[in-house]
């Protein structure tokens, strides 16, 4: 439980003191509460610098019975590691049954207090306060974010001490909750990696690594947090689909509770003696996970040391961390591609300011077939291209002289709106596409690009499917699904069969914009966040970042852009944004506006 706060809230006098010297903010937790009247908000905490820690004061002598429920939630939003403030406004017992770490709820405008009630139980010194709001999201005992709705309603209920006459609170719900503004304050979203295992007999027999999104306390040793959860394991929701190469059981050595690099970048983790037997690859592995983990977090880690049963097990340096695991936001594609004014493939170098575009060698640059849509293989030998009216789908590779022959697919679809997707590779070099006929609507894969198309099986799926983008992982899809006129992000876990041979299936399907009601175009742009261009409800057109758990990540939204229709990213962030618009195909390098590239193109890709 907790309060929210706003950049410009009002100061209340005495509620804090600053001490700039060591940069600590204590929160006073004893703003005066009326016992009844108006319904009321806990005050808003000014926003404080990332730096600025901030510690509760407990409770003062003689405080009001509301001024202990201030205190508590006021007590909640601080950096208290243990929660041990808090606990002081409670009553023994209660300290005792109350786990903070269950779970976080984040209201939109922090927690309403209500006026103060009798308890409905017999003794007489026993009170009780509501405490209402408006759900946005919820964090689980995993640390797993996910987007809420609905009305927040818990009471806190308080007793006095017979012989101390000190109000305390003896009953309230388990977890935390704060408003929107306090948890992006004090919380920071963190990716923790671990291995795609459902892979099968493809193209790409490399490990590749998974991003699994997690929120942790900013400023609360976020470094051990992060390690914490990362030899927990996986979060429910991906834990089908990768592995993690710490044996069952490893933890932190009893008696670690901090971890801090070295002046060099060197991070040396002692582990319990669960891990002492792991052999040289494992080792190699788990301090990959450690670093892809630690380096989302900070960039002060450049090598990770294991130790184990009182010696080292392995030490990993950076640049030696991608030859274990391959990241899709460490891979840099070669080029950026797009359909012409003559409606054929082609390309511009990915990493430079180039406006001349050259066709791709092969068929689809050749302009046999017009195209309306595209899709590059991630080792850019292939692509794939959906003809000008959306009925057919054609295959072909990437060099001189090679034939395009029939299509690999064909909807039968009425019009080109109800036809065939744009397709979209994996990490495995399969292809996916949808199919968007009314009368059989359904997603595809085609094993490496070629053969008979296998339907996906979609439980959950409500809606048509107008968009396709499979992570550079190969174990998470983004699907833009329309019904009734909405269109909606999801995102999807990808499980495949034991056999190559068998069809894929995409379970739990969950919202990654609920507030959106029209979603033009996405594309990932990192290893857990897309950027997505559409518009909420009564507003206008907008472009921005989103994670695949819902929430929206720290930093600036791209720069506007007018007519946005299509929209490419790639996982690696240092390469620009490149939309198609009322302009034409545009890039957005980073630090500079918008510039033109092709007047005629449309449908940009990079690989993927």
């Amino acid at each position: 439980m907790g309060a929210d706060r706003e950049g410009g809230a009002r100061r209340t006098p005495g509620r804090a003191a600053v001490y700039a010297a060591c940069g600590v903010v204590l929160l006073a937790g004893c703003a005066s509460m009326p016992d009844g009247g108006d319904l009321r908000g806990v005050e808003s905490t000014p926003r404080q610098d990332t730096q600025v820690r901030v510690f509760a004061m407990p409770p003062q002598e003689d405080a009001s019975a509301s001024d202990i429920v201030q205190g508590f939630l006021e007590a909640l939003t601080s950096d208290d590691p243990h929660y041990e403030t808090a606990k002081k406004y409670l009553t023994p017992e209660a300290a005792k049954k109350w786990h903070p770490e269950l779970s976080t709820t984040v209201l939109a405008d922090g927690v309403t207090v209500g006026a103060e009630q009798a308890a409905d139980r017999e003794d007489a010194d026993i009170v009780s306060y509501p405490l209402t709001g408006d759900r946005v999201a919820t964090v689980d005992a995993q640390q797993s974010y996910a987007p809420a709705e609905g009305k927040y309603s818990q009471t806190a209920y308080l007793t006095q001490d017979q012989k101390s006459k000190q109000w305390r609170i003896d009953g309230l719900p388990q977890g935390v909750v704060m408003g929107k503004s306090d948890f992006q304050r004090n919380y920071t979203s963190v990716d923790k990696y671990y291995f795609a295992s459902n892979t099968t007999s493809g193209t790409s027999p490399e490990t590749v690594a998974v991003a699994d999104p997690v929120y942790v306390r900013e400023r609360v040793d976020p470094m051990a947090q992060m390690v914490r959860s990362l030899l927990t394991g996986p979060t429910s929701w991906l834990d089908r689909v990768v592995r993690s190469s710490f044996p069952t059981g490893t933890k932190l050595k009893d008696g670690v509770t901090s971890l801090t690099p070295d002046d060099q970048g060197k991070l040396t983790v002692p582990l319990n003696d669960r891990a002492a037997r792991v052999d040289s690859v494992k080792c190699d592995e788990m301090a990959a996970q450690l670093l892809f983990t630690l380096q989302n977090l900070t960039p002060a880690v450049d090598e990770v040391e294991l130790q184990a049963g009182g010696k080292q097990l392995c030490s990993l340096p950076e640049d030696g961390s991608d030859t274990v695991a391959a990241r899709g936001s460490a891979r840099s594609p070669a080029y950026l591609y797009f359909v012409d004014g003559e409606h054929r493939l082609v390309r511009l170098p990915a990493g430079n300011d180039s406006t001349k575009p050259d066709p791709v060698p092969g068929a689809l640059g050749e302009g046999d077939k017009e195209l309306r849509s595209v899709a590059v293989s991630r080792d850019e030998h292939s692509a794939a291209g959906v003809g000008i009216d959306g009925k057919a789908l054609y295959v072909g590779s990437l060099v001189s002289g090679g034939s395009l022959g029939e299509p690999v697919l064909t909807s039968r679809g009425a019009t080109a709106n109800d036809r065939l997707t744009a397709p979209s590779w994996d990490a495995e070099g399969d292809l996916w596409v949808a199919d968007r006929d009314p009368g059989n609507p359904r997603l595809l894969l085609l094993k490496e690009g070629a053969g008979e198309p296998l339907t996906v099986d979609m439980p959950g799926l409500d809606g048509r499917i107008k968009d396709v983008r499979v992570a550079a992982d190969g174990v998470r899809i983004a699907l833009v699904v329309e019904k009734d006129g909405k269109q909606s992000l999801f995102i999807g876990r990808i499980e495949r069969g034991e056999k190559a041979e068998d069809a894929p299936s995409v379970q739990e399907l969950r919202s990654a914009t609920p507030e959106m009601e029209e979603l033009t175009t996405m594309s990932w742009a990192g290893d857990s966040r897309l950027v997505v261009a559409g518009r909420e409800q009564g507003g206008v057109q907008q472009m921005r970042y989103v994670q695949v758990d819902g929430s929206t990540p720290e930093g600036s939204a791209p720069a506007a852009l007018t007519g946005v229709k299509e929209i490419a990213a790639s996982e690696d962030d240092r390469l620009p944004l490149v939309a198609f618009s009322e302009d034409g195909i545009v890039r957005l390098p980073s630090g500079t506006q918008w510039q033109k590239v092709d007047t005629d193109g449309t449908a940009p890709v990079y690989p993927g």
